[in-house]
């Protein structure tokens, strides 16, 4: 092409027509190119010579080459969604922009209202997606992330769309909450109820980039559970409790390590010869479901007077005794069993009644029973044993329920050690009193 002409044209690699960009005179760089839709490079410089005499053809009126804009352009252009994309493309290229959202397109929709959906039971695609493939999911854990986006994330993004999230607002998101006086883990919860959403967007096309990718999240020790010693628990299995249901299921869960669903679960035909069929767990959202990991197991229960406590508590079912029947059962419907929280009210009682204040009584959990029974069995038998009948699916998950100062954990060590090191010390006395 002549330099001296006062337009270049070209044709772009893969596109069939030739393009001109005309040049500014006073600058003498060139203006945004413009297609002639002509497939023949003469045929192109006609063109090209035509626009400069007459002007560039637009809705409003021919456009003097000599004005013509990327503005001009734009406002005269009779773009589709596809030229808009292709636009919008370039300049992320360029670097103009981080990103872009098209009318539309699944990015447009509102972002808390995707985390919303994300976490409802029933109009979720990736709670049906879970189920279809036999995933553990539960209704009390979506309606838990869906009250955390409710709380937290609805206040802190408000309108915004999903495509105009990036990484940047999530980091600042989290870094909101690091001068607040929740846990660790409850922090690290209230954030996955928006990160787990945006790591399945990413994965299922809705938006471009993992901007979740790289996020610290905040770490520290959890609230330790208190455990009991074997004389305490004693004692509290010693006295009277009002309701027998409640002191056979702290009975059995202190031998057992069964979680308070999975006592709210078991049913009669669930009784066997020494032993528990533990297949389902119990909440109030989701009823009668499978076990938090999904798995059936059989539990040990070698106490055969707590198998017969656990038979004459079903035997005394004022709705009638059945092999389906629950045998911690409710006072008011047949289909329901009594309330977890009942476990836990009668248990502080009997602790009170044994001589704790209310203050050391209501720093117990009913829970606690799960890191008593893991931490007192873990030095007896092998871990892998262990773990089937507590259920844990991994051992750092055994090894959290079992990290527990015990009793007797001081004396076993100083008997070690006196043991190994006799004679190391001159004159030292080796006769300890463990206090």
């Amino acid at each position: 092409m002549p330099k001296q002409l006062p337009f270049s044209v070209f044709k772009r690699s893969g596109r069939r027509y030739y393009y001109v960009a005309f040049k500014n005179e006073k600058t003498g760089e060139y203006f945004p190119s413009i297609s002639t839709k002509q497939d023949s490079e003469k045929a192109a410089i006609e063109i090209a010579f035509k626009w400069l005499r007459e002007g560039i053809p637009a809705k409003a009126g021919p456009i003097s080459a000599e004005k013509y804009t990327l503005r001009k352009m734009a406002e005269a252009a009779n773009l589709s969604k596809a030229d808009a994309e292709y636009i919008c493309q370039e300049l992320v290229r360029r670097g103009f922009l981080e990103s872009y959202i098209l009318a539309g397109t699944r990015p447009a929709i509102g972002f808390v209202d995707f985390l919303t959906e994300f976490w409802d039971w029933e109009k979720s695609p990736y709670v049906k997606e879970k189920l279809r493939k036999n995933h553990g999911l539960h209704k009390m854990h979506c309606n838990q992330q869906g009250n955390n986006v409710a709380k937290y994330w609805k206040p802190y993004f408000g309108d915004r769309l999903l495509g105009e999230i990036t990484q940047q607002d999530i980091d600042e998101f989290v870094n909101s909450f690091v001068d607040t006086s929740l846990s660790a883990s409850w922090k690290n919860k209230i954030i996955m109820a928006g990160t787990k959403a945006l790591r399945w967007a990413h994965a299922k096309g809705y938006i471009e980039k993992e901007i979740t990718k790289g996020l610290i999240m905040f770490s520290g020790k959890a609230k330790e559970r208190h455990v009991l010693s074997p004389e305490q628990a004693a004692l509290i299995f010693r006295v009277d409790w009002k309701d027998q249901r409640t002191k056979t299921a702290n009975m059995l869960a202190a031998v057992t390590g069964l979680r308070a669903g999975e006592l709210q679960g078991l049913r009669v035909q669930d009784i066997g010869e020494n032993c528990l069929y533990v297949r389902h767990s119990w909440n109030r959202l989701d009823s009668l479901k499978t076990t938090k990991n999904n798995e059936d197991r059989q539990v040990e229960v070698p106490f055969p007077g707590l198998i017969q406590d656990l038979i004459q508590v079903a035997q005394a079912n004022p709705h009638g005794c059945n092999m389906d029947s629950y045998v911690f059962w409710g006072e008011v419907l047949n289909t329901k069993p009594m309330e977890a929280k009942l476990f836990l009210y009668d248990l502080r009682c009997a602790m009170k009644a044994v001589g704790m204040s209310k203050e050391t009584a209501y720093a117990y959990s009913f829970h606690g029973w799960r890191h008593f029974y893991t931490s007192y069995m873990r030095k007896k038998v092998d871990e892998k044993l262990l773990q089937k009948q507590t259920g844990h699916k991994t051992i750092a998950m055994l090894d959290l329920y079992s990290d527990h100062e015990l009793t007797g954990d001081r004396k076993l060590i100083q008997d070690a050690q006196i043991e190994t090191f006799a004679g190391l010390l001159p004159g030292e006395d080796v006769r300890v009193v463990v206090r």
